[in-house]
């Protein structure tokens, strides 16, 4: 079977090279194009060079829409800016891509435009595409099922000081699997504390973040009741990972129906 052809969004940022990196180790995938923002000082140079591996005779382009028409991937990878990836998506439904983006804090109307696109082109839109978090997910909705409200439940997010967005997408999908397994919504969630606060509520779901330093991405699910406490956490300690679930999620989505999906359907959860 020929290897999937990929495009993708994001080079020379540390994710897009994270994916043309794993991409190389992985014989059923082939990059076959990139692109960065547009006016990119990278712009023209070899796409490998960029990633840190071998040449791979492909250069940085500029602008993706010119890109996809060229080289007609199976399927296009995007970690790039909100804005930049909803553009992106657009661009795929035009050509019949297929989209996977790992990027993150969208705002409404940027959904609201994600939404349109994937009733026309499948899409794997997911903050995190760790296999491992995803497994903590599961694992987070089900004992905030079994615990319920008598227990508090606090979500904490520590990630590098370049990071631009805050809470991480990822702290707020956990935030949101706690609060549908005790049936709530994101009303329950509290984001930031300071000051004379008063007394915790019941059901309240706490969100925090730290950043600082190159810290790639830890998060811990805390559930607290008096006398005892749980704690759920995955760290990161390199963004490989992400990269191969990028790809993993773009090997699944190519022949799949028009639709948004996440993760958990990438690996049948």
């Amino acid at each position: 079977m020929a290897a999937l052809t990929l495009l993708v969004s994001g080079v020379p940022g540390r994710m897009g090279s994270a994916v043309v990196r794993a991409a190389s180790e992985e014989p059923a995938v082939k990059v076959v194009g990139a692109v960065a923002r547009p006016g990119t000082a990278s712009r023209g140079r070899d796409v490998g060079t960029l990633s840190g591996v071998s040449a791979l005779h492909l250069l940085l382009r500029d602008d993706f829409t010119a890109a996809l028409a060229e080289v007609r991937p199976d399927v296009a990878v995007d970690f790039t800016t909100p804005e930049a990836a909803t553009d992106f998506a657009e661009a795929c439904v035009r050509q019949s891509v297929p989209f996977v983006t790992g990027t993150t804090g969208f705002t409404v109307v940027q959904r609201e435009r994600l939404d349109r696109a994937a009733a026309r082109i499948p899409m794997v839109i997911s903050p995190n595409m760790s296999v491992g978090v995803h497994v903590m997910l599961e694992a987070a909705s089900l004992l905030a099922r079994v615990l319920g409200t008598g227990w508090d439940a606090e979500v904490l997010e520590l990630h590098h000081r370049l990071k631009k967005d805050a809470p991480s997408g990822t702290a707020l999908r956990i935030a949101e699997v706690v609060a549908r397994a005790r049936g709530q919504d994101a009303s329950a969630f509290r984001l930031a504390r300071a000051g004379p606060v008063g007394e915790r509520p019941v059901g309240e779901i706490g969100v925090q973040t730290l950043r600082g330093g190159d810290v790639v991405g830890e998060h811990t699910a805390f559930f607290l009741a008096p006398g005892e406490r749980i704690e759920l956490s995955h760290r990161a300690t390199s963004r490989d990972q992400f990269a191969k679930g990028a790809l993993r999620a773009a090997l699944w989505v190519r022949g799949q129906l028009p639709g948004q999906y996440g993760m958990r359907d990438v690996l049948g959860l």
